[in-house]
């Protein structure tokens, strides 16, 4: 059984997607180390997470029956360290916790793993403008006026600001999942304000895993980019047209990878998304209400509390996603349309590729084929020319090839 588990439940936007590619692909390094990151895909600790909660998700729930346990079984057999990662994790039940913390090893007695939390946390300023953002990669097309109030709403009967609490709400979350634990073990990483030393949120997140002094390899191509307010117009306006005529397996591709990630996320120039000024008061009286009770209760902080309070974006006039500049939104369309083009493109250059390959291929069996087929049919022919019936049945078909080459 793993001495000790460090169990990371988000929440989003906050680096996650980075670090846990570092881990995926440094396991030999670490498990060199005593260090378990158990996976055999890149997304294995989010089909676990889909499979804890019994979450639908675009069809990969169906993928991801069974993954929580099969998980658990292998941090339960590394003995050593073994680290679990995922920010939908941020959302599950107080039921769901326990089930996964106990599947897991942890004991109230205290027989079991040493089971750490880990949540790194990032300002409402910043991830309620990201969360908007994140619904509109996902599909949605809900306007980010509609957006805010939904997230305002003090009943959260919405479905989007259900969910945007479940991962956002830090007090509750850690009630959640930290009830079962003693404050020393929960940390919470807090993601530096902007202007920082980029290296800055690693380094925290090294310390809260323990990673410091190991040689790791860092360079990633996945990442979740943000988008600047025309994109982010743009997508939501093709979610619109399109993305009921799409299925989530031509939807994740064409629009959340190539159009949002791979294109449209290059135009850093455009203004960047941000929080509405008039819900600015309301968004840094509930944060000065985080950052008291969080204090209060006697975490480890890997960073300053203070980091919460973000930074909001200055400019006159606030760029408004829903009446976006239609100029910039046409250059990032032209952009968009660029990429699809390229994309068909290759894409046919690689279909006439295969079918170049196919037809090679086809060709060298003929040719393969073709001596032994030859002595077959020649052996077949002399026996048949033994015989009356062989000859006259040679005779119709020589007679029949010789109509048929006329």
């Amino acid at each position: 059984m793993s001495r000790r588990v460090l169990l990371h439940v988000g929440t989003p936007k906050t680096g996650t997607s980075y670090l846990q590619d570092v881990l995926f692909q440094n396991r030999p390094t670490l498990l060199k180390h005593g260090i378990s990151y158990p996976a055999d895909r890149f997304d294995a600790h989010f089909l676990a997470a889909l499979d804890l909660m019994r979450l639908r998700w675009g069809g990969l729930e169906e993928e991801a029956v069974g993954a929580w346990d099969a998980l658990a079984a292998q941090v339960r057999a590394h003995d050593g360290t073994s680290i679990v990662s995922h920010e939908i994790l941020a959302t599950a039940s107080r039921a769901q916790a326990e089930r996964a913390l106990e599947s897991l090893g942890h004991r109230a007695d205290g027989s079991g793993a040493e089971v750490h939390l880990v949540i790194s946390v990032r300002g409402l300023i910043r991830q309620i403008p990201a969360e908007w953002q994140e619904n509109v990669k996902h599909r949605a097309s809900i306007t980010y006026a509609r957006f805010m109030e939904v997230v305002r709403d003090p009943e959260r009967s919405h479905r989007i600001g259900a969910w945007f609490w479940g991962v956002q709400e830090i007090p509750d979350i850690l009630d959640r999942w930290g009830s079962a634990l003693p404050p020393e073990r929960i940390h919470i990483v807090t993601v530096p304000r902007p202007g920082g030393a980029p290296d800055l949120l690693w380094q925290r997140f090294s310390t809260a895993f323990g990673l410091d002094g190991i040689e790791l390899e860092r360079e990633t191509e996945r990442s979740n980019p943000s988008l600047g307010v025309p994109e982010s117009a743009l997508v939501a306006r093709i979610n619109r047209a399109a993305a009921s005529e799409l299925s989530p397996a031509s939807y994740r591709p064409l629009v959340r990878e190539l159009l949002a990630h791979q294109t449209l996320s290059r135009r850093t120039s455009s203004p960047r998304l941000s929080l509405p000024p008039a819900d600015l008061p309301w968004v840094e009286e509930l944060t000065e209400k985080w950052i008291a009770e969080l204090d209060a209760r006697g975490y480890d902080v890997v960073g300053d509390l203070a980091d919460l309070r973000g930074t909001a974006a200055i400019s006159d006039p606030w760029p408004d996603p829903d009446r976006p500049r239609e100029r910039q939104v046409a250059a990032a369309a032209v952009d968009a349309i660029k990429a699809l083009l390229l994309a068909s493109a290759e894409r046919e250059s690689e279909i006439e590729r295969l079918r170049v390959e196919l037809e090679d291929a086809r060709r060298d069996v003929i040719r393969a084929r073709s001596p032994r087929l030859m002595r077959s049919m020649e052996w077949t022919v002399r026996r048949m020319e033994d015989s009356q019936p062989g000859r006259k049945a040679l005779g119709a078909y020589r007679k029949a090839r010789g109509r048929a080459s006329r």
